[in-house]
C-alpha cells in the first residue's frame, strides 16, 4: 500500500532511516546511519565525496535496493525496488549530472515519460505546451515551452529537470549539487521556488558543497563523514567553520578562509611568460580577451555563469574556433585549430563536464593512460605499463579506493575529477587550463585538487582555472581576472581580495 504523504503536518517525520549499512564489494559505504526528514523541511546534507551523502539518498530513491536497516515512510516500514517504485510512492531525485534529452523541447522534458495524448493515441503538442508553459509559469520559470532544451545555458536546463520532478508529483525530493552550474540570479530564482515548494509541504534534502547555499536555504543541516552521520543541528545553532570542522577537521585554514575571509594574491611578475593572447575574439562569446599566463603561476578567470570564461578556456584549447586575435605558447605564435594542436603546442584541458572526457564504464587505469597510449605503445598496447602509470597517480593523488581496474563511474565525483586531472600529470604541458575544476566536489576534495595545483605551480607549469565559483578562484588563484559579458573587466594581483570584492566585481 503507497503511504499518503500530503496527510503528513508539517514538522512530523515523514521519512525516517534507522540502522542503514550499505557495502560495495566488501567496502562499507554506510555504517549504522540514522536519518530523519521532516515534512515541509529543506534539510541540508553535507559531506566529502566518498562520505556517505549520496549512497544513502539513492538508497531513498530508490536506486540502491540491497542494504541492511530499516526506512519508513509516512511511518509505515517501506523497501523500494528502484527508481520508479520510489517514484509511486511520492519520491523524485534531481541527480548533479543532468538527465535532460538535448534534442526535445522544454515541455517534452518537463512531461517526459508524461505527455498527454489525443483521441487517435498520439501526443497532443499543443496540450503539452501548455501544460508545460503553466508548470513552469507556476515556478517563476520565464521559458517557451517549445524551446530546444539543449539550446539553452545549462542553469536553466537545471530548473528545467527540477520543474520535471515536481511536475511527477514528488513529495519528497532530492536535490544533488543543484546550485554548481547556476548564477548568483539564478541560485535565488531557485530558492524562491524551493521555497515556494516547501509552503506546499513538500519534504526536500538538499546536497550542496557550497556552505552559503546550504545554510542560506536548510532548515536543518546533517554532516555525514566515513560513512557514518557525524551530527544533525538547526540551521540558526550552526555556521560554516562549525560545518567544515565537522566534514574534515582541523588544519585546513588556507580553504577555510576561501569560504569565510579575505584571501591574500601573491602574484608573480617576475616569472617568465608561457602563454600570451591577445585581443581574443569570438562572437556571443568574449570579446577582446588579452592576457598573460606565468610559468609556476595559477592565474584564476572568474565571472557569473554566461561571461564567457567557459568559452574562453575551450577556444584557448582549440575546441572553439576565435574570428580574431592571436595565440602565443612559449614565445611562438600558435594556430589552435583543433584539440590535438593545441596538445602538441603544450595544452592541456581539463573541461567542466567529467561526462565529456572520460569513460565511466571502463577502468581507472584506461582513463588514466588514454592521453599518452602513443608515447607507451607505438605497436600494441601494454595494460601493464598502463596500470604501472596509473598506480602512480593514484598513491599520489589520493585515489579513493585505490583500486585501478575499477570501472570509473563507481568512484565518487572529486575522484573522478583526480583521475582527470592524472590523465595530464604523465607528460606535464607547458598551460594546464582546468575548468570548473572542484564543481560537484565538497570542501575535503576541494581541499586535494588545491594541494594537486600547487604542486603542478611548483614544477613551473602555467596553471589557469576558469570558474564561476568564487571560493575555488581564491583558494586556487594567485592572480585573478574578473570577466563580465565577455570582456575582462578587473584584475586582482598582490593584494587582499574576498568572496565579497569577486561578486561585486562581476
Amino acid at each position: 500500500m503507497t503511504a499518503d504523504l500530503t496527510k503528513i503536518a508539517p514538522g512530523m517525520p515523514v521519512l525516517e532511516m534507522r540502522g542503514i549499512s550499505k557495502s560495495f564489494g566488501g567496502v562499507a559505504a554506510l555504517t549504522d546511519v540514522d536519518f530523519t526528514l521532516k515534512a515541509g523541511e529543506i534539510h541540508g546534507l553535507v559531506g566529502e565525496n566518498g562520505a556517505g551523502k549520496s549512497t544513502t539518498m539513492k538508497i531513498i530513491a530508490g536506486v540502491h535496493t540491497e542494504y541492511q536497516g530499516t526506512m519508513m515512510l509516512a511511518g509505515q516500514t517501506i523497501r523500494l525496488r528502484s527508481a520508479r517504485d520510489a517514484k509511486a510512492h511520492g519520491i523524485g531525485m534531481v541527480h548533479q549530472e543532468l538527465s535532460i534529452v538535448p534534442e526535445l523541447s522544454v515541455a517534452e522534458n518537463v512531461l517526459l515519460g508524461m505527455q498527454p495524448v489525443n483521441s487517435l493515441g498520439l501526443i497532443d503538442y499543443g496540450a503539452m505546451n501548455r501544460i508545460a508553459g503553466e508548470q513552469l509559469k507556476r515556478l517563476g520559470i520565464d521559458l517557451d515551452p517549445r524551446q530546444t532544451i539543449g539550446t539553452l545555458p545549462l542553469g536553466l536546463q537545471q530548473l528545467v529537470e527540477i520543474a520535471r520532478v515536481l511536475f511527477s508529483g514528488a513529495r519528497i525530493i532530492i536535490l544533488d549539487e543543484p546550485t554548481s552550474a547556476l548564477s548568483p540570479p539564478e541560485v535565488e530564482k531557485l530558492f524562491a521556488i524551493l521555497r515556494r515548494v516547501k509552503q506546499d509541504g513538500t519534504s526536500l534534502v538538499f546536497i550542496s558543497h557550497f556552505l552559503d547555499d546550504i545554510l542560506h536555504i536548510s532548515d536543518t543541516v546533517t554532516i555525514f563523514r566515513n560513512g557514518r552521520r557525524i551530527e544533525t543541528a538547526p540551521v540558526p545553532q550552526i555556521d560554516k567553520g562549525w560545518i567544515i570542522e565537522r566534514m574534515i577537521g582541523a588544519g585546513h585554514e588556507e580553504l577555510e578562509e576561501s569560504y569565510t575571509g579575505e584571501i591574500h594574491l601573491r602574484s608573480k611578475p617576475n616569472a617568465p611568460v608561457v602563454m600570451t593572447t591577445d585581443k581574443l575574439t569570438l562572437s556571443g562569446a568574449f570579446e577582446d580577451v588579452s592576457l598573460q599566463v606565468r610559468g609556476g603561476e595559477v592565474l584564476g578567470i572568474y565571472g557569473f555563469m554566461g561571461s564567457g570564461q567557459l568559452e574562453l578556456a575551450r577556444a584557448l584549447f582549440g575546441k572553439l574556433q576565435v574570428e580574431r586575435g592571436t595565440i602565443s605558447i612559449g614565445g611562438q605564435a600558435a594556430k589552435l585549430k583543433n584539440t590535438a594542436a593545441a596538445r602538441r603546442a603544450g595544452m592541456a584541458f581539463v573541461p567542466e563536464s567529467r561526462r565529456s572526457m572520460l569513460f565511466h564504464m571502463e577502468p581507472v587505469y584506461k582513463n588514466v593512460s588514454i592521453s599518452i597510449l602513443g608515447q607507451i605503445s607505438r605497436l600494441w598496447l601494454r595494460p601493464n605499463a598502463e596500470r604501472a602509470i596509473a598506480n602512480k597517480h593514484v598513491k599520489t593523488l589520493q585515489i579513493r579506493p585505490p583500486l585501478v581496474d575499477r570501472p570509473l563511474g563507481t568512484l565518487s565525483g572529486g575522484n573522478q575529477q583526480k583521475v582527470a586531472l592524472a590523465k595530464w600529470l604523465t607528460f606535464l604541458p607547458k598551460v594546464l587550463l582546468l575548468s570548473e575544476p572542484t564543481r560537484g566536489m565538497d570542501v575535503g576534495a576541494k581541499d586535494d585538487v588545491l594541494k594537486i595545483v600547487k604542486s603542478l605551480r611548483e614544477q613551473g607549469i602555467g596553471v589557469v582555472v576558469v570558474s564561476t565559483e568564487p571560493e575555488t578562484v581564491l583558494s586556487l588563484a594567485d592572480r585573478i581576472l574578473v570577466m563580465k559579458r565577455g570582456k575582462i573587466t578587473r584584475e586582482f594581483a598582490g593584494e587582499v581580495v574576498s568572496k565579497d570584492r569577486l561578486l561585486a566585481a562581476a
